[in-house]
């Protein structure tokens, strides 16, 4: 029950009521013992107003007066002379005397208190106003005895009201809270439970009913939360149920097309001067095509292996790089430039890192050639502090807008006209596997940059 959010609302207002009346029980106790002290007062007063209309009484009236008032004497002051109305015997010396014609607050509530701690049985002086001003003062003496005990008595009987009050309070506060936040709350947690059960069930959506403001907004936030998950879901099956289709076409287009590059070779060797002619440019369509259907197939598996780091020489891997591309240009419009140092070396996966540069490097000869215009790729590296720095730049067209809002997006961002954009996306994949980034440094009318950042430790 303490760990429910009613059960410690239920003692936190027990302890909260308690600690307010004990604030109270001060003060209230102070004016019980003023009030106590002025009727002993007002009682010795009557007392005395006895002896004067019988002038004499016996010695028993007298101390069955004195009995009734509670008081050992009474002196009454009047005209200033001080005239002792009712006496018998004091048990023990006067200890201390209280005035309470003027007292202040904090004056009672300490007298109060000291009397409450201590249970010796005193005599004191109390001095206060006659009633209907019948003379200058009253004071008598008591024992301290009978009043500590009304004290107590009264004490206890405010604690136990308080009690009384704070439990009925509690009690009720409990209810409420739990009518009208506990069953909300385990209302939403509810709705959440059975929506993780089967979060594509569109019918698990919470629908917003609570009428308490804070509650009501937590549930449309919740509401919707779960709709852009459901959604998400079920594009997220949608796409890996058209990614093990495409994997499957891709699959067995590449088959096809391997076959079919077989006999492309024949087909060089024809004397037809037209078949001569398209012969090339068939080949390279049947070679982009497999291409197209590798990186597919690469793309739509779980993940990429972990890289194995190991010391790159990376002027060698750059030129392989590049006279792979070189071979597939016919003229000479488009060159190729290395401008890295021969003993520039980066801990990498070799083949990973080839794999990225050779997508940079085919992204920007085809750009070139889209462009229909002679350009030159670049490739460099800066060795810094904590990374190294690879570039591949090219002075082509720029990247084209679509491609830019939806850079290292499979499907969506393609650099030329017809590209799936898969390049781009394994390449930042394998990058990011290496703890590194791929960025575009620049992408304008004098061409762009990627550069590829990676870590030395």
């Amino acid at each position: 029950m303490f760990k429910t959010l009613s059960g410690r609302f239920l003692i936190l207002t027990i302890v909260f009521v308690m600690l307010a009346e004990v604030l109270i029980f001060v003060p209230s106790v102070a004016r019980f013992r003023e009030d106590y002290l002025n009727a002993r007062l007002e009682r010795a007063q009557i007392a005395s107003l006895a002896l004067e209309a019988e002038d004499m009484i016996s010695s028993d009236l007298e101390t069955e007066l004195l009995a009734t008032a509670g008081v050992f004497n009474v002196v009454l002051r009047r005209d200033e002379v001080r005239q002792l109305m009712l006496a018998s015997d004091i048990p023990s010396p006067i200890t201390a005397s209280f005035d309470l014609r003027d007292p202040t607050a904090w004056a009672l509530i300490r007298d109060a208190m000291t009397r409450l701690l201590d249970p010796e049985d005193k005599v004191i002086r109390v001095i206060g106003d006659p009633v209907k001003e019948a003379g200058l003062l009253i004071e008598v003496t008591l024992s301290t005895v009978p009043l500590r005990a009304a004290m107590l008595d009264y004490g206890r009987r405010v604690l136990v009201l308080s009690l009384v009050i704070s439990l009925i309070t509690a009690g009720l506060l409990f209810l409420a809270v739990r009518s009208l936040l506990v069953q909300p709350i385990r209302g939403v947690v509810g709705h959440m439970q059975d929506y993780a059960e089967n979060p594509e069930d569109a019918r698990k959506i919470i629908t917003p009913t609570a009428s308490v403001h804070e509650l009501h907004e937590a549930e449309t936030a919740l509401q919707s939360l779960q709709t852009q998950l459901t959604s998400a879901l079920k594009q997220k099956e949608r796409l890996a149920q058209l990614g093990g289709a495409v994997a499957k076409v891709s699959h067995d287009l590449r088959n096809i097309l391997t076959s079919a590059q077989l006999f492309t070779d024949r087909i060089e060797a024809s004397e037809d001067p037209t078949v001569r002619r398209l012969a090339p440019k068939l080949v390279k369509s049947i070679t982009r095509a497999v291409n197209l259907c590798e990186t597919t197939l690469a793309y739509g598996r779980a993940e990429e292996p972990a890289p194995q780091l190991e010391a790159v020489a990376l002027h060698a891997l750059i030129d392989d790089v590049l006279e792979s591309e070189a071979l597939t240009v016919d003229d000479s419009s488009i060159s190729f430039k290395s401008e890295v140092p021969t003993d520039f070396e980066v801990q990498a996966d070799r083949d990973q890192i080839y794999r990225v540069l050779s997508n940079l490097t085919r992204n920007a000869r085809q750009a070139l050639q889209s462009a229909r215009r002679p350009g030159e790729i670049v490739i460099s590296a800066q060795e810094q502090t904590n990374s190294w720095h690879i570039s591949v730049q090219d002075n082509g067209p720029g990247l084209p807008a679509r491609a830019k809002e939806n850079l290292f997006t499979a499907f969506q961002g393609g650099t030329t006209k017809g590209g799936s954009g898969l390049g781009l996306a394994i390449s930042a994949e394998l990058v990011r596997g290496h703890g590194g980034a791929l960025v575009l440094e620049k992408s304008n009318e004098t061409g762009s940059c990627f550069t590829v950042e990676l870590p030395k430790s």
